[in-house]
């Protein structure tokens, strides 16, 4: 009979052992449920922002009493300041003139210094001008045998014919004729020119 109750007891035992494990696991399975719903439930704590500070707008409320513009104070707010922008237009560029937007170093020009008239050179007058062409045309021979040389002369459309010594349309003196060549004085202006024989 004391077999029955040892039997009993280690029953009773083993069962009390495993309702013990099982309320263990159990807890093991749900406690970190029930502390990430604890901690998803759990309210943060409230972070006040920042005090916002108000820029005062108009040309009066950027200046202080001394005269002197004030700081704008750092903010976090995001709204458009107008009267800050209109301060940073109104603002005036004194730099060296140098372009800031050019990589390359602007070597300045070096100024000529004036040029001073020398008064030792005496104010001689220009050169007078040299004369004008003889606008004469020698193209081709009118002489006959026995008889002196004569040439074809052109200027524009009138032909002349003259000989050595004749003077052509009032103002030109055939000085000399020559193979290839004639020699014609201006009489107006004393220009000699040779006049080469032009073919065709």
């Amino acid at each position: 009979m004391n077999l029955g109750t040892e039997n009993r007891k280690k029953t009773t035992a083993a069962l009390v052992l495993a309702g013990l494990a099982v309320v263990f696991v159990g807890y093991r399975i749900i406690s970190p449920l029930g502390g990430s719903q604890a901690a998803v439930n759990t309210p943060l704590p409230a972070v006040s922002p920042p005090p916002r500070t108000v820029a005062p707008s108009g040309p009066a409320s950027r200046r202080s009493t001394s005269g002197k513009k004030t700081a704008a104070q750092p903010s976090l707010d995001p709204t458009l300041r107008l009267g800050l922008l209109q301060s940073t237009e109104d603002s005036q560029y004194s730099g060296n003139g140098r372009n800031i937007f050019r990589a390359e170093v602007e070597i300045p020009k070096p100024i000529a210094p004036p040029i001073t008239p020398n008064k030792n050179v005496a104010n001689t007058p220009p050169p007078p001008p040299p004369p004008p062409p003889i606008n004469l045309k020698f193209f081709g021979f009118a002489s006959k045998p026995g008889e002196p040389k004569r040439i074809f002369l052109s200027q524009g459309e009138d032909v002349f014919i003259a000989g050595e010594g004749d003077i052509v349309d009032r103002r030109y003196k055939v000085v000399q004729i020559g193979p290839s060549y004639v020699t014609i004085q201006d009489v107006l202006t004393n220009n000699t020119q040779q006049i080469p024989l032009t073919q065709g």
